[in-house]
């Protein structure tokens, strides 16, 4: 018999127990950790270990492959020899410390419109923000922005129809409830009765959100990630067709012929994950600091984007998980809004 089991019981247990944490702290709390700090510094894994850097001009760290980045000036505006990424919900955009989603779904078509002298006080539609996005993509590339269920100002096509039976019967009354006077609505009439821009403050919730399809084409020259966010808010991947999209601009500041600019996004586009899962996928971090690299944009020091951009990922890169949402985009039906949420990636198109 061994001096412990001749101990009595209420010394047997604490030593016990001591032991337990002794072994459990070496084995878990140090050789565990070595081991696996060992293990990813073989190469192939060293990289993905320390978050997927991205390296700059010198050397220097410029973000992570695995977070996106947002390619603006000192306004808030794109810059133009960049390639853009999708919008982002996550704090101020990208920012790895606030990763979210907007939480809007299909129903949100209605516009809280700012009170006077208050702009800040209103709050847009999942519809509007769509519409908005779409206009200003179309904008900056010299395309059709127009998409279903948007005004050609960039906000959600939605009248508020009063009837004569409150939900049923003749309208009596139309408001265009996101177009805030003195606008001029999208549309002049409905069911022969006058459009109204609608006042700031009113009540309309007795009239009945009826959002109005328009001309637009059924597949927008603005693809549908282009005008909704990720999951994340932190996808670094674009479509190949809104890279297409961007393609012209970019090659046009840089200087670069177009096949050159295509060449680069073919690059940096990754298949189907096993060959069946997602979509094809461009990395426009990976794709600008590669075209910072070898054609660096007139009067900047040749470096990567994330040297240049004035907004970038605002966390380190380690502890990140990839989003390759791409989103696929599916118009509204006439009775409903359809535009679908920012946090499946399902725009209006």
């Amino acid at each position: 018999m061994n001096l412990l089991s001749r101990t009595p019981a209420w010394i047997r247990h604490p030593v016990a127990a001591v032991r337990v944490v002794v072994v459990l702290t070496l084995v878990a709390g140090l050789a565990h950790p070595l081991a696996m700090t060992a293990i990813a510094q073989v190469p192939g894994l060293h990289g993905q270990a320390q978050g997927s850097p991205l390296t700059g001009a010198g050397g220097k760290p410029a973000g992570s492959t695995l977070i996106g980045q947002s390619f603006l000036d000192g306004h808030g505006d794109p810059l133009p020899a960049y390639f853009q990424t999708r919008p982002s919900n996550a704090g101020d955009g990208y920012d790895a410390s606030a990763s979210a989603a907007g939480n809007l779904g299909p129903e949100s078509t209605v516009d809280v419109l700012p009170l006077p002298g208050r702009p800040d006080s209103g709050t847009r539609s999942l519809l509007t923000q769509v519409c908005a996005r779409s206009k200003a993509v179309g904008d900056l590339e010299h395309v059709d922005g127009a998409r279903p269920f948007c005004t050609a100002d960039g906000v959600g096509a939605v009248l508020g129809v009063f009837k004569a039976g409150g939900t049923t019967g003749r309208a009596t009354r139309v408001v265009s409830l996101n177009q805030a006077c003195p606008a001029r609505p999208f549309t002049a009439t409905y069911q022969g009765v006058r459009v109204e821009c609608a006042r700031p403050g009113e009540d309309y919730g007795r009239a009945v959100a009826t959002p109005v399809r328009g001309g637009a084409p059924a597949h927008p020259v603005v693809p549908p990630d282009a005008v909704t966010a990720s999951g994340s808010g932190l996808d670094p991947a674009i479509s190949p067709a809104y890279a297409r999209l961007q393609t012209p601009r970019v090659a046009r500041e840089r200087g670069m012929p177009e096949a050159a600019v295509r060449a680069a996004v073919d690059r940096h586009t990754s298949g189907r994950g096993l060959g069946v899962l997602g979509a094809p996928a461009v990395n426009v971090v990976e794709l600008n600091a590669d075209l910072d690299r070898t054609h660096p944009v007139a009067g900047t020091a040749a470096g990567t984007a994330g040297d240049t951009a004035s907004s970038t990922a605002k966390a380190t890169s380690a502890g990140t998980a990839k989003d390759t949402a791409a989103g696929a985009a599916k118009a509204p039906s006439s009775s409903t809004a359809k535009a679908t949420s920012s946090d499946t990636a399902k725009g209006t198109s």
